[in-house]
């Protein structure tokens, strides 16, 4: 497994599962979301206190890939890697069943950030994302 910046373990849990008995591809969307918010956490990001602020991280553009399928009862390990460009926050994310360590899926994640519902730079991401965002 090469080097990220976070990670963090989820477990897959039975409602998240299609009929086929695999994780519905929706639900690999809020995998990511929710290791986003895990990281901005770990380096001290309100993202509500951002909002109440005017200032939003919204998801501009996303590249899926599927891999190997997530099972009920699977752990994964959920990885991400970031930077910047232009405007954009630039999220790599990549989640491996942790069982085997395979790469189940992979997505390049695009957001951008309004300040008071307009496109700009937020100082405040730029701030705290500066050391990851290289």
């Amino acid at each position: 497994m090469k080097e990220y910046r976070f990670q963090t373990r989820m477990e897959v849990r039975d409602y998240e599962c299609d009929i086929e008995g695999i994780v519905n591809n929706a639900n690999y969307l809020h995998y990511t979301e929710h290791t986003r918010h895990r990281f901005l956490r770990s380096i001290g990001v309100s993202f509500s206190a951002l909002h109440e602020k005017g200032v939003d991280a919204v998801v501009a553009r996303m590249t899926l890939k599927f891999k190997v399928p997530l099972r009920c009862d699977d752990e994964m390990v959920s990885c991400l890697n970031l930077h910047k460009e232009g405007l954009r926050y630039v999220f790599e994310h990549d989640i491996y069943r942790a069982s085997d360590m395979k790469l189940s899926f992979h997505a390049d994640v695009d957001l951008v950030t309004l300040i008071n519902g307009k496109l700009g730079v937020s100082e405040d991401y730029d701030k705290a994302l500066g050391f990851y965002a290289k």
